[in-house]
């Protein structure tokens, strides 16, 4: 294949792939985690405390992210970071067959989780690398999609098949083990896939070799404090960190918790399923209406602007955290009633969720905005762990009734951070969205 048939390589050859691939490192650390350590006996407020921790590498990225910008392509970051990703997942099952397989394992999803934040960086930039304008826009709907699909099966699919391989193998522990190879598996094939089908775009290059290898280690840290300071510097920008870091304050407690609420038994308060029954009602009924929810609030922000959609959108979001208030206190028996309940939730925080990442787009806009728009999600990554650490605490001392009641109360906060949000009437229609 000649340089220019590789610089020009179609974005269905790679965007797909590199989307689904960069799902599931993220799906193993914060969602088969809490299932993994359910299975295996950890308690609740370990199992939440500690898996919360593994949000640390998604909140400081910006730290490091200048490094992928200065040494090697980006390329080169994505291809490496999936090889170790992948050798990870097998260091990962290896890792339950030892005695402290629960330290061990932890080690090991650290490393999973900076090789993921590392190769979300490098893939943020290869994006605009490698695509076109154009084609960036058009691309933006499969991206989303392949990192749903990557939710079904990279996170469903091996819960709800869990169950059959514990028939087998008789071991939490050895089924853990399967599913974690083949995890791996699919990741090296696909960052062998990605050797030949990431194109090399010509402006892919490090800062040191665009400047000769010229710049100088102060240069690079002016520059790098340049950008926090110009962050810092927006208008408003107190109340805007108010508001990302609290208007998840409700979901980021009910998320580590609802798995473990799902699968505790009925006499300790929880719903009592199966890890099959969890994964077909949350993992695939749940993200099939996220993604629904997700494509219905794009569309309407896109046809009547953030502004309009502010509120009904962030409304969207929080309101349906009755469902698992619902769950908590009725523990209805039927997996239908229950799969309704959270497919409501899921589509409300979903359709929502999009105007909240929009309000991120707008607060990063600018000649900076790549890297501001990291600083926004690492600040939001930081409202979902710090919270979610006590989350398994706090549903201990409560029972899990009050603490969902407790998470309703939490969405307070979102709404009052809200309403100091100032937006362009006309941000983010269609006719003039901002390039």
């Amino acid at each position: 294949m000649t340089d220019t048939t590789q610089q020009n390589k179609s974005g269905l050859w790679w965007v797909p792939t590199l989307a689904f691939l960069g799902a599931i490192p993220f799906i193993v650390a914060q969602q088969l985690s809490s299932v993994l350590y359910k299975n295996l006996g950890i308690s609740n407020d370990e199992i939440t405390f500690y898996t919360s921790l593994l949000y640390l590498p998604w909140v400081i990225k910006p730290l490091w992210s200048p490094l992928v910008d200065i040494f090697k392509t980006k390329r080169f970051w994505i291809i490496v970071t999936q090889m170790l990703i992948g050798a990870s997942l097998v260091a990962l099952s290896f890792s339950l067959q030892t005695p402290y397989f629960f330290a061990v394992s932890l080690a090991v999803m650290w490393l999973i989780a900076f090789a993921s934040s590392t190769h979300d960086v490098a893939a943020d930039g290869f994006y605009m690398l490698g695509l076109s304008p154009p084609d960036r826009a058009k691309f933006i709907g499969v991206r989303s999609m392949f990192y749903r699909i990557a939710n079904v099966i990279g996170g469903g699919i091996p819960t709800l098949a869990s169950d059959s391989i514990f028939a087998y193998t008789g071991s939490w522990a050895a089924t853990w083990t399967l599913v974690f190879q083949v995890l791996a598996f699919i990741l090296i094939a696909l960052a062998l896939y990605h050797l030949w089908a990431l194109p090399k775009p010509a402006d892919d290059k490090s800062i040191l070799e665009v400047h000769g290898k010229q710049v100088t280690v102060a240069e690079v840290l002016r520059e790098f404090f340049a950008t926090f300071r110009a962050f810092f510097n927006k208008k408003d920008i107190a109340i805007t960190l108010a508001f990302i870091l609290l208007f998840r304050l409700g979901e980021s407690q009910a998320l580590k918790v609802v798995s473990l609420f799902m699968l505790d038994p009925r006499d300790k308060g929880g719903l009592g399923l199966s890890n099959h029954d969890y994964g077909l009602a949350y993992s695939i009924v749940g993200i099939s209406f996220l993604t629904l929810g997700g494509l219905l609030g794009g569309w309407l922000i896109s046809r009547f602007g953030l502004r309009k959609m502010l509120w009904p959108m962030m409304t969207a979001v929080h309101l349906p955290n009755v469902a698992f208030l619902f769950l908590a206190y009725a523990q209805p028996d039927s997996l239908t009633v229950i799969s309704a309940a959270l497919a409501v939730e899921q589509f409300g925080y979903g359709f929502g969720f999009t105007a909240f990442l929009m309000v991120l787009m707008m607060v990063a806009d600018g000649p900076l905005k790549t890297s501001h728009y990291a600083l926004c999600t690492g600040f939001m990554a930081a409202g979902m762990m710090i919270p979610g650490m006590f989350s398994g605490m706090l549903s201990n001392y409560f029972g899990y009734p009050h603490f969902f009641l407790w998470v309703c109360l939490c969405t307070i906060p979102g709404f009052v951070m809200t309403a100091w949000i100032k937006v362009d009437p006309q941000y983010g229609k269609k006719d003039v969205q901002r390039t």
